[in-house]
């Protein structure tokens, strides 16, 4: 596996094909989150730079909207090879971008180059639909068109996914985009462009800015000529931007975040239980939308349960190595907010039973680790029960009975994903129904989504779109009736 990574001083946006600066040539610095060093300065684009490059999106969108769905498709795959021709290479600079050991980046990118292969495959099929007609001599079908420039913003935490789930749905479907990409993972973004362009997509079909979300995402959402506008993101900068694109009534696809409850019954595999909610608590440094932030335990088996998963949590190791369990949250005041978190909570009488402090020995202390923190003892209606923290947090409740650990997990503003563990299949299929999610997993974690399955959750957790799948397709694609009337008295 090579070792190389060649890295830009300076990263620079993708513009009609081209790699460009900004106009007014500021710059920010992108942090290892590791050990607190600079790894590169990165373009910082404003309103200016955004309205250019929507302009350089709009002129290619025609001419790559003319070919076919098979043609698009090809054209893709060739973008899924090269991926996959640079997966060490990738991995290794998502691994240097987020701190995640290169184990954990490359299972990463074989996700993204799975969901490349899957989308541009969906080229031969761009399902439609031909039906009956009431009229006679008629003939009625539904086809799906592009709907013109997708503006894509992305978050951090898994950053060759996020770009892969939405470039290439947009791309399939005849858009052009630009992709506002994460200020925390610049680099990703920037070297998923070069191969872009490598391997034949036609200038300005994919275009990349950097910057900051108000100065760069917040115009890319206000512009009229942006069709459709995908999020991935917290909640609360989900809802200002579905302000925004409400006012143009533009088509919003938005994936925010989850308190996701993971449910252990009294008659569950523990270890199995114990493993699960280790890794959906704190794998990926609990930076997923679908954590397990929630661990809901039957009474009856809560101190046994407790223990268990304390005891293996005191094991975890923590570094950016393959040997290590996960990595530093993504940035400085990441770390500081949940910090802060955790104290507030131990001043409302939440109690610690591990973690909660930053790692400062040695081999931590210049970069952004958090002990890996279990609380217990916070009521249903505290703010670390109802907020996302996005980190390697988790807190513990006890429920009466089956019945009562639904209720505790329904009792949220989210409703992302969930999981129970039960080998009782009645209750594993009543909980199925009964428990407000978009994902349900038995006797499983809280996360692990694949590229032809939907994604997307409940209540503050979305918007009703889904992301990726076939169901992808609705997101960024417009439907149009065609009615053909013949008349067989002609011939």
């Amino acid at each position: 596996m090579s070792q190389e990574i060649v890295v830009p001083k300076i990263i620079p946006n993708w513009v009609n094909g081209k790699e460009v600066t900004t106009t007014d040539k500021k710059l920010f610095n992108k942090i290892n989150p590791h050990n607190g060093k600079v790894i590169a300065s990165v373009v910082r684009s404003n309103a200016i730079d955004v309205c250019n490059t929507i302009a350089a999106a709009e002129i290619s969108q025609k001419s790559w909207a003319i070919l076919s769905p098979p043609r698009r498709g090809e054209i893709l795959r060739d973008i899924a090879l090269g991926l996959q021709t640079n997966r060490d290479r990738i991995a290794r600079i998502v691994a240097l971008e987020t701190g995640k050991s290169l184990k954990d980046a490359l299972g990463e990118t074989d996700g993204a180059i799975a969901l490349g292969f899957f989308m541009a495959g969906e080229g031969q099929r761009m399902y439609g639909k031909t039906t009956t007609s009431s009229v006679e001599n008629r003939h009625v079908m539904i086809v799906r068109e592009p709907i013109g420039i997708a503006g894509l913003i992305i978050a951090a935490n898994t950053p060759i996914a996020n770009i892969a789930w939405k470039v290439f749905p947009a791309l399939i479907c005849g858009n052009s985009a630009v992709l506002k990409a994460s200020e925390d993972t610049p680099i990703t973004a920037w070297y998923f462009g070069l191969i872009a362009h490598q391997t034949g997509l036609p200038p300005g079909v994919l275009n990349i800015i950097q910057g900051y979300g108000e100065e760069a995402g917040e115009p890319l959402v206000r512009d009229t000529r942006v069709g459709v506008i995908s999020f991935t993101g917290s909640t609360e900068v989900g809802k200002k931007l579905a302000v925004l694109a409400g006012e143009r009534l533009a088509r919003l696809s938005l994936e925010l975040g989850g308190k996701n409850p993971l449910i252990v019954c009294e008659d569950a595999d523990l270890e199995n239980a114990v493993q699960w909610s280790i890794l959906s608590s704190f794998s990926n440094a609990g930076q997923r939308c679908a954590s397990a932030s929630r661990i809901i335990i039957i009474e009856s088996l809560y101190e046994k349960f407790r223990e268990m998963l304390l005891a293996k949590t005191k094991l975890l190791r923590i570094g950016p190595n393959d040997t290590d369990d996960y990595g530093p949250v993504i940035n400085l005041d990441q770390l500081l907010h949940m910090i802060n978190q955790i104290e507030n909570v131990r001043l409302r009488g939440g109690k610690i039973l591990t973690g909660g402090y930053r790692l400062m020995d040695e081999d931590h202390k210049n970069g952004y680790y958090l002990a890996p923190t279990i609380i217990e003892n916070v009521d249903l209606e505290d703010e670390v029960t109802k907020n996302e923290l996005f980190g390697p947090i988790t807190c513990l409740y006890p429920a009466k009975n089956f019945q009562d650990a639904i209720d505790i997990a329904n009792n949220s503003n989210y409703g992302l994903t969930a999981s129970i563990h039960t080998l009782n299949i009645n209750r594993a299929m009543l909980f199925s129904r009964r428990v407000q999610a978009g994902v349900v997993v038995i006797n499983g974690g809280t996360y692990g989504s694949e590229p032809h399955m939907p994604f997307g959750g409940f209540k503050n957790s979305g918007n009703g779109s889904r992301e990726p799948g076939t169901e992808a397709l609705d997101i960024y694609s417009e439907l149009k009736d065609i009615y053909i009337n013949v008349y067989p008295d002609s011939n």
